[in-house]
């Protein structure tokens, strides 16, 4: 499937279940950082009976006319294997690393799977914010890929029972220093999408109060990052034998949460109406969005994945209005025609 003659602004994919809409909003986000917007590993993307590999490219419209081809996909070679690897090009040429989109193209989303986020657990709230931040700083994706992979390593050697103690404090000091990097990214980013949020118009999406829940964060509030980082490594040091029978690590990066809180009613997220906890996310990402747009001189793709549907008609009317004043490529889906009335003539429509 290929679209063309695409331009910034509305873009509305209608139709009935299962004729693919969150697949095509699935290949826009795998042109970012990261697994795209279902998380999926490489080789479940591919289809079972598909005897090529999967590939998306596009072309990206960049400042001042200029064309940027992008594009990635499964390596035919690795297919045959059975392994997982994923080629990215950047203007025909492959690159190293997916982080290289990332300076290109950002992506942000909300799907249905999202409407729990506040109820859900700390792993998936902190996985939105990082990815929040991936958008925002593409160095953060290279950050969380060193944390987690020292982080595996460490945890695979005390299970094994491999004490092998200078290749343990290696993996160790790498995750001190990813992690406080990551710690004090997420902090930075917070304050700075904190602000955006105060500086938008809560007549619809109520303003949220937010703050980053961890060890390592809440310290760096209060002593020089060395200081914590010296810590931490130790406090990995410390909990070997603990963490050789109950796996991962007891402390670090990877146990924060995102606390979010409904500034008018000072009501924590989970606590909300369903309602209240949609309008809320949908405020974070506009929010998020306009954050793009005024620090980096362009705001990012918005997938919204059948958002309109659980929206009233003032809220919905709200979102098409502050969609067209950001200025993104947005590109809403739903079942039902009617729910994209108000922008008839002002979007472009693709019944599918």
């Amino acid at each position: 499937m290929s679209f063309t003659d695409l331009s910034a602004g509305l873009i509305v994919l209608s139709g009935a279940n299962g004729v693919g809409k969150t697949n095509i909003l699935e290949a826009i986000s795998l042109l970012s950082t990261g697994r795209g917007l279902r998380g999926a590993r490489i080789m479940e993307i591919q289809k079972n009976d598909a005897n090529k590999p999967w590939a998306v490219s596009g072309i990206l419209q960049g400042n001042y006319g200029a064309e940027i081809r992008l594009g990635t996909g499964l390596d035919p070679k690795a297919m045959k294997q059975g392994t997982e690897k994923r080629i990215v090009r950047i203007n025909g040429n492959n690159v190293k690393s997916q982080a290289a989109l990332g300076e290109h193209l950002s992506c942000v989303w909300i799907t249905p799977q999202m409407d729990r986020l506040f109820m859900d657990s700390s792993k998936e709230r902190r996985k939105f914010l990082d990815r929040l931040i991936f958008a925002f700083d593409t160095g953060h994706s290279g950050r969380i890929t060193r944390y987690e992979n020292a982080l595996s390593q460490r945890s695979k050697l005390l299970r094994d029972g491999k004490n092998d103690n200078a290749w343990l404090s290696g993996l160790e000091q790498q995750m001190s220093e990813a992690g406080i990097a990551i710690a004090a990214a997420r902090l930075d980013f917070t304050e700075r999408l904190q602000s955006a949020c105060i500086a938008a118009d809560h007549s619809y999406f109520p303003l949220a109060k937010f703050r980053v829940k961890g060890s390592i964060e809440e310290q760096l509030g209060n002593a020089p990052a060395l200081e914590i980082e010296y810590a931490f490594k130790y406090q990995l040091e410390q909990s070997r034998a603990r963490d050789a029978i109950t796996g991962g690590a007891a402390s670090g990066v990877h146990k924060s949460d995102l606390e979010v809180i409904y500034a008018a009613k000072n009501m924590k997220a989970d606590q909300c109406s369903t309602g209240e906890q949609k309008a809320l996310l949908i405020g974070l990402i506009l929010a998020h969005a306009q954050l793009i747009n005024s620090e980096h001189g362009k705001p990012p793709i918005l997938l919204m994945d059948e958002v309109a549907a659980h929206l009233d008609d003032a809220r919905r009317g709200a979102l098409y209005e502050i969609l067209q004043d950001i200025g993104a490529q947005a590109w809403l889906t739903g079942t039902q025609h009617n729910l994209f009335e108000a922008i008839e003539g002002k979007a472009q429509f693709y019944d599918l």
